[in-house]
C-alpha cells in the first residue's frame, strides 16, 4: 500500500492542530503590559504543545521516509497517534487557563504519554510491515529515547500531581531535548537502503 495518502493525511492534521491552539490563545483586553503578561501561562502552554507537536510531526516525516510501505494496521496506528495528538489543544488550553493547575497538567502529562505510546506503537506496526531482518525493523529494535520519553512523561505526571506543578511542567520542558535533532537512525535506515539499491 502507498504511503503518500498517510504522509498528506497526517500533514494536514498536524496543521489544523497547531492552528487551533494557536486560535485558542485570546487577544488581551488592554493595551497596556499588564494586560499581556496576564496571558504568560497561555503563552507558555502554547510554545510548550508548539514545540511538542513539531517534533511529533519532524520525526513522523522521517520515520515513513524510512518505511517502504503501509497496511491497513499501519493507517490504523497512526490514527491512534493523531487522536492523542489532536487533544493537544484541549489539555493544553485548560492548563494554561488554570495557570499550571495540578491536575491540568498532570492532565497534560496524561496526553504526552498517550501521544508517545502511540508513537511506540506506529514505529512498531511499520518495523513489522517492512520485515524482522529490515534495516527499519534493526533500528528500532532498542528504543531507548522512547522509552525515556515515556519515563520523563510518567514522571512529571507524578511531580504535577504530588509534588509541585511547576516540577512537572519542567520535566515535561525537558523531555524535548531528546527529540529536537530528528532521529538519526531513520537517517541510518534511508542511506542503507539507498546504498543497498545502488
Amino acid at each position: 500500500m502507498n504511503k503518500n495518502r498517510l504522509e498528506a493525511f497526517s500533514d494536514g492534521v498536524i496543521a489544523i492542530i497547531i492552528t487551533i491552539m494557536v486560535l485558542e490563545m485570546k487577544v488581551p483586553h488592554g493595551a497596556d503590559l499588564s494586560a499581556l503578561t496576564a496571558l504568560w501561562p497561555v503563552f507558555l502552554s502554547y510554545v510548550l504543545s508548539f514545540l511538542y507537536v513539531g517534533i511529533y510531526w519532524n520525526n513522523h516525516h522521517h520515520l515513513l521516509q524510512a518505511a517502504r510501505n503501509v497496511d491497513g494496521r499501519v493507517l490504523w496506528a497512526n490514527l491512534h497517534l493523531l487522536f492523542w495528538l489532536s487533544m493537544m489543544p484541549f489539555t493544553t488550553g485548560w492548563m494554561g487557563e488554570n495557570h499550571f493547575a495540578a491536575l491540568p497538567t498532570t492532565l497534560y502529562g496524561a496526553n504526552l504519554l498517550a501521544c508517545g505510546w502511540a508513537y511506540m506503537g506506529l514505529q512498531k506496526r511499520l518495523a513489522n510491515v517492512q520485515g524482522p531482518d529490515s534495516h527499519l525493523a534493526t533500528a528500532l529494535s532498542h528504543a531507548r529515547k522512547e522509552r525515556l520519553s515515556l519515563a520523563g512523561y510518567g514522571l512529571g505526571m507524578a511531580l504535577a500531581w504530588w509534588l509541585h506543578p511547576m516540577a512537572g511542567l519542567v520535566t515535561f520542558l525537558s523531555v524535548p531535548a531528546l527529540w529536537l535533532v530528528p532521529d538519526r537512525r531513520m537517517a541510518a535506515v534511508v542511506a542503507a537502503r539507498g546504498a543497498g539499491e545502488q
